[in-house]
């Protein structure tokens, strides 16, 4: 039996392996935009990235604000990232509309690449999406904080991803 998580009290399966905390942070590709960029996770700034299933709900909503507003003042030290299966153009205009400028979108809809890579693509809905989650990794590519919401509609544990974030500073 693999992986699961609840979406709507509902058991779903997830696609790819678990992320722990002390794995090497695996590589992917998302669009930025419309261009299509793989990122490597060496020789860079300790990250965070903010999985949700669309930026057009409620919580994924909430989500991105929280991380942008939270991390507002050590946003030059690190990056940060909203990943969903949202179009670049969903992700344009919701930051546009709610002024997120630090959380930096990455669209998976490409391939799918980060939901197989980072085991949170969610199988069994009527559309593709990614269960949400955090993931924090050093300045080293080593993930140091990885959460997958048991529940797909509740939040994550923000105060101990942006605690394993800000402990890489």
């Amino acid at each position: 039996m693999g992986r699961t998580v609840t979406f709507k009290n509902e058991a779903k399966n997830l696609v790819g392996a678990e992320i722990k905390v002390g794995d090497k942070a695996p590589d992917f590709s998302c669009l930025i935009g419309l261009d299509v960029n793989t990122l490597a996770h060496t020789g860079a700034k300790p990250r965070l990235f903010s999985v949700v299933p669309s930026l057009d709900t409620g919580v994924c909503s909430m989500q991105t604000k929280k991380f942008e507003s939270e991390l507002a003042d050590v946003n030059d030290k690190v990056s940060t990232y909203t990943v969903s299966l949202d179009l670049p153009f969903a992700q344009k205009r919701f930051c546009g509309a709610e002024g997120i400028s630090h959380m930096q979108t990455l669209s998976d809809c490409h391939n799918h690449s980060f939901g197989k890579n980072y085991g949170v693509l969610l199988e069994g809905l009527p559309l593709p999406l990614l269960t949400r989650a955090v993931f924090v990794v050093d300045a080293h590519g080593k993930v140091v904080h990885a959460e997958y919401v048991p529940e797909v509609t509740n939040h994550p544990n923000y105060d101990a991803a942006i605690a394993a974030l800000k402990k890489c500073l």
